[in-house]
Order: structure tokens, then C-alpha cells, then sequence
């Protein structure tokens, strides 16, 4: 496989690296006390959703690939969820999640269209 095929040239799969990055930038500032509730629940839903975009890409067959698309954006609405709760935490509502929530809706609005393209396909 070259490199013009590669999941890492997909915008989708680029953004959703970003939003990792947003996610454990956030969940640093967490209390210890979330090390193993939202903070490890949140790290995995934002790492869950790149790592799928690359298996499914990397499968080589449209269908897998949608598959694993629409795993990706679960995991997305499952971090969506999970920082609706942070926003409703007494400990945790004062931090400043719009930068996330921009990230994470920009990824989800770029799956949704991928989804769209792929569906089309097969």
C-alpha cells in the first residue's frame, strides 16, 4: 500500500488525532481521583476512534471499512456523552470544554459524510 492510500492522508483520521490530543490535554487537568473513571474512559473513546478509522482503511474492502466507520463514530458519540457528564460534575463543570466539543464535532460531521460516500459505494 503507498503512502496516497494511507489512512493517515484521510482529513478524517487527521482531526480525529487532533481531538486525542484535546482529550488528554483536558483530562490531564482532571483530579487524580478520574485517573480510572472519565479521564481513562474518554482517553479510550477519543483513541478508539482514529485507531478504527486506520483497521478499517487498512482492511482493503469497502464494507470492513464502513464497518469500522460506524465503530469510530460511536466511540464518538460515547465521547460526546462522556463530556456532557464531565459538563454535569460539580468537580469537573468549570473546565473549558468548547474547544473539544468543536473538535469532536467537526469529526463527527466529517465520519458522517465518509459514511455517506462509502454507503453510496457498496
Amino acid at each position: 500500500m503507498n503512502d496516497t492510500t494511507s489512512y493517515k492522508n484521510l482529513r478524517v483520521w487527521q482531526k480525529s488525532m487532533d481531538l486525542v490530543r484535546e482529550i488528554y490535554f483536558i483530562t490531564e487537568k482532571f483530579p487524580s481521583s478520574e485517573n480510572f473513571g472519565l479521564t481513562s474512559q474518554m482517553r479510550r473513546a477519543a483513541i478508539a476512534i482514529p485507531s478504527n478509522i486506520a483497521e478499517g482503511q487498512r482492511r482493503g474492502h469497502q464494507k470492513e471499512f464502513l464497518q469500522f466507520l460506524f465503530i469510530s463514530y460511536g466511540s464518538g458519540a460515547e465521547l460526546e456523552t462522556q463530556i456532557e457528564i464531565c459538563k454535569n460534575i460539580e468537580k469537573l463543570k468549570s473546565f473549558d470544554y468548547s474547544k473539544v466539543d468543536l473538535v469532536l464535532e467537526e469529526v463527527m460531521k466529517m465520519l458522517n459524510v465518509l459514511i455517506g460516500t462509502i454507503r453510496e459505494r457498496v
